[in-house]
C-alpha cells in the first residue's frame, strides 16, 4: 500500500475581498458627498471641495478599473488619458482650438503646461465607465458612443465651473442653448476630442475583464450619479432648467440605452 501526499487545493478568489469593496465603495461615497455639499459652500471651502471632488472621483475609478480590468489596463488608461488631458487642453489654451479662446483661474491650484494639473485628472474621472459602456453598446461605434457621452457629460460641467469663476471664453458666440456663457466650439471640440481620446483607448485598452474581478456597478452607479446630480442641481439648487434639460436630455440619450441593456442581459 502506498501512501499519497495530499495538499488541499487554494479556495480559488471570488471576486474583490471586503477590504477592497470598502476602498471602492468608500472613495466613490466621498466623491459623491463632496458633489453633494457643492450647493451649499462658497469660499474656500468651496473651492477645496471642488478640486477633492475631481481626485476623490478618480481613485474611483482607477480602482474600479484595476478591479473590473486588471492591472496593465490600469496603467494604460492613466497613462493614456492624463497624457491626453495635458496634451488637448495645453493647445487649447495657448491656440484656441478646438474649445474656443478659454482661461482657467487660479483657484484651480498648481498649474503645469499652463493649465491647472487637476484638469487631466478630470478628464480620467469619468472616462473609464463611459468607455465599458459605449463597449457594451457598440463595438463598431465605441469610440463616437463615447465621445458623445464625455460632449454630453460637459454639458453639465462648463456651466457650473464657469459661473463659480473657474474658467471663462474670450468670446461665446454663438453659444450652447440656454448656456450663454458657454461657446457652441467647445462643445464640438468636445465630441471631437472625446471622439480621439475613446479611439486611442480603444485601440490599447484590452477589452477582456479580469477573471473574477469585480463587475461594473461602481461604475454604473457613478453614470447615474452624473446625470442625477446634473438634472436635480441645475433645476432645484442653480436655478438653471435650460441646463438640466439639455445635459440631461444628451446623457441620457446615452445612458438609459446602456442601462436598458444591462437590464436585458441579466435576465
Amino acid at each position: 500500500m502506498s501512501v499519497h501526499n495530499f495538499t488541499p487545493r487554494r479556495r480559488e478568489r471570488r471576486g474583490p475581498s471586503r477590504f477592497e469593496n470598502i476602498l471602492l465603495w468608500g472613495s466613490l461615497a466621498v466623491a459623491i458627498g463632496f458633489q453633494i455639499s457643492y450647493p451649499l459652500l462658497e469660499g474656500e471651502a468651496l473651492r477645496l471641495i471642488t478640486i477633492g471632488t475631481v481626485y476623490a472621483a478618480v481613485v474611483a475609478t482607477l480602482f474600479n478599473a484595476y478591479l473590473t480590468h486588471g492591472r496593465t489596463y490600469l496603467l494604460r488608461y492613466f497613462v493614456i488619458t492624463f497624457t491626453f488631458g495635458v496634451v488637448i487642453e495645453h493647445i487649447g489654451v495657448r491656440t484656441g482650438w478646438p474649445f474656443g479662446n478659454y482661461s482657467y483661474d487660479s483657484s484651480l491650484g498648481a498649474f503645469l503646461f499652463h493649465i491647472p494639473l487637476v484638469v487631466p485628472f478630470a478628464w480620467m474621472m469619468l472616462t473609464h465607465p463611459i468607455l465599458i459602456a459605449a463597449r457594451e453598446l457598440s463595438l463598431r461605434w465605441t469610440i463616437v458612443i463615447g465621445g458623445f457621452a464625455l460632449m454630453a457629460w460637459d454639458l453639465f460641467l462648463d456651466p457650473q465651473m464657469v459661473s463659480a469663476g473657474r474658467w471663462r471664453w474670450n468670446d461665446t458666440t454663438p453659444h450652447v442653448p440656454f448656456q450663454p456663457e458657454i461657446p457652441l466650439s467647445n462643445t464640438f471640440g468636445w465630441l471631437l476630442s472625446g471622439i480621439i481620446l475613446m479611439a486611442l483607448l480603444q485601440l490599447l485598452l484590452p477589452q477582456e475583464r479580469r477573471k473574477n474581478g469585480a463587475n461594473t456597478t461602481a461604475g454604473d452607479a457613478l453614470l447615474i450619479w452624473t446625470w442625477f446630480s446634473g438634472v436635480v442641481g441645475n433645476l432645484f439648487f442653480f436655478d438653471r432648467p435650460g441646463v438640466a434639460f439639455i445635459g440631461g436630455f444628451a446623457f441620457a440619450i446615452f445612458l438609459i440605452p446602456y442601462l436598458l441593456k444591462r437590464w436585458i442581459n441579466r435576465q
